[in-house]
């Protein structure tokens, strides 16, 4: 696969490009027999350069390397080229996920270095990773993401066996997050991590459904009486936003109710504070949407701060999810063997906060053209991180 080993090696002078690969040093290599070929963070870099350049499958990585050894070969020595397809899938197969996520949030821990205000916590699974025929489920990936920034911060795969109320609590262990707003789910909604959160000196904001009948219930009956009064009877603050675009104007009211000690007596929920209602209005092609959404939360913020937090919550749908479907074809994606789905998820997270902090102010998906046709560029995508 190689040309000449030594053709277009690796420049000291240009190393810095890619130090914050130094982070993931720390992982263990599982190919113990014999001489490593390709060593585990020019494999990385390979997968990394190639993602971001939009290869969706582990052959067209492969493909990228082929192609693209001179340019691989400006930060690393690449001595033997880059491996085959299969032995590519093999080494991603193979690799420790848990040990691959601790360097994540090592290394986008140092990116962000100032404390992360939003965290938004939610799950998306890999549709294709699955297979009928061998009873395999597709991946489930929960992630924590600074909606603010826009970056991942951490993800944690769903075990086949269980769901994300046990996924959560390993993902909230994994990061920094005092002083942080986190934003969750129903799903999320529990009792053990309200705890968790407000023990790492968090607040939470917690969506509110059935899940939690009675205090819905309890809530929910609380809320509609306040209502018929115009919240005489309850310490509130309020704040309002309307929005309009395409045609469509979308009005949103944020209530947040702050004596709940009655709800606390009754329900004794950790760090219970407020609740919160949220009321929107959507105005479209002449049809009226309205919807009243309740959520639970530890925080003593008024409307007008707290608002921003929860609407911000969808910053994980709308800069994640969505870039992860449209610009790397996350849906679509069939790798499936062993640990792979789970390590490429990572990679493919790695190539979003990459992409996010590449300069330009392109969208995700022309960033990702621009790194497939110009080298330059790609080479700056490293670049832009590399005081990490």
């Amino acid at each position: 696969m190689a040309a000449d080993a030594t053709e277009g090696m690796a420049d000291l002078s240009v190393y810095d490009s890619v130090a914050f690969l130094d982070h993931f040093k720390a992982m263990d290599d599982p190919r113990h027999s014999g001489k490593v070929r390709y060593p585990l963070d020019e494999i990385l870099l390979l997968c990394l350069a190639a993602v971001i350049s939009g290869a969706k499958t582990v052959s067209a990585i492969a493909q990228f390397g082929e192609m693209k050894l001179a340019f691989l070969r400006r930060f690393k020595p690449f001595r033997d080229g880059t491996p085959a397809h299969d032995h590519l899938g093999d080494i991603l197969a193979s690799l420790d996920p848990e040990a691959f996520q601790r360097c994540f949030v090592a290394w986008i821990s140092a990116l962000i270095g100032a404390p992360v205000e939003a965290i938004a916590i939610d799950g998306k699974t890999q549709r294709r990773s699955g297979s009928k025929a061998k009873g395999q489920a597709a991946a489930h990936i929960v992630t924590a993401f600074a909606a603010r920034q826009r970056l991942v911060l951490a993800q944690v795969a769903v075990d086949a066996k269980s769901n994300e109320i046990t996924a959560i609590p390993a993902l909230i262990g994994m990061i920094d997050m005092a002083g942080a707003v986190v934003t969750i789910d129903a799903m999320g909604c529990q009792r053990a991590i309200s705890e968790q959160i407000v023990g790492k000196k968090a607040d939470y904001v917690l969506a509110l459904k059935g899940n939690q009948s009675a205090l819905h219930d309890d809530v929910e009956t609380f809320v509609d009486e306040q209502k018929t009064k115009n919240f005489a009877d309850a310490t509130v603050s309020r704040f309002e936003t309307t929005d309009g675009d395409h045609g469509r104007i979308e009005t949103r009211k944020f209530t947040v109710i702050h004596d709940v000690e009655w709800l606390l007596d009754r329900h004794k929920w950790p760090g219970l504070k407020g609740i919160v209602v949220v009321e929107s209005r959507r105005e479209s092609g002449g049809k009226v949407e309205t919807e009243t959404r309740l959520f639970i939360t530890s925080s003593t913020m008024d409307a007008e701060r707290l608002g921003p937090f929860v609407r911000g919550h969808w910053a994980v749908e709308n800069s994640l999810h969505w870039v992860l479907d449209m610009v790397f074809r996350d849906d679509e994606c069939r790798v499936r063997t062993q640990n792979a789905p789970v390590n490429f998820a990572t990679i493919k997270h790695i190539a979003t906060n990459l992409l996010r902090k590449a300069p330009g102010k392109g969208s995700m998906l022309m960033k990702s053209h621009k790194a497939a046709w110009d080298d330059d560029f790609r080479a700056s995508v490293f670049s832009s991180v590399h005081a990490a």
